[in-house]
């Protein structure tokens, strides 16, 4: 489980568990909103990417 930021999208993401980097798929803005359970604050709060 991972705290995603609240003031910015994140477009990387390294697993520490597995060590493999994560992208956002194609259309996605963030890794967040590719694989978390909720989409990143932007989009939470405007519908749109930062």
């Amino acid at each position: 489980m991972e705290k995603m930021p609240t003031d910015a999208c994140q477009f990387f993401y390294d697993c520490k568990g597995c060590g493999q980097r994560l992208k956002p798929r194609q259309s996605d803005c963030c890794v967040f909103c590719s694989y978390g359970s909720v989409p990143c604050p932007p989009i939470q709060e405007n519908g749109k990417c930062c």
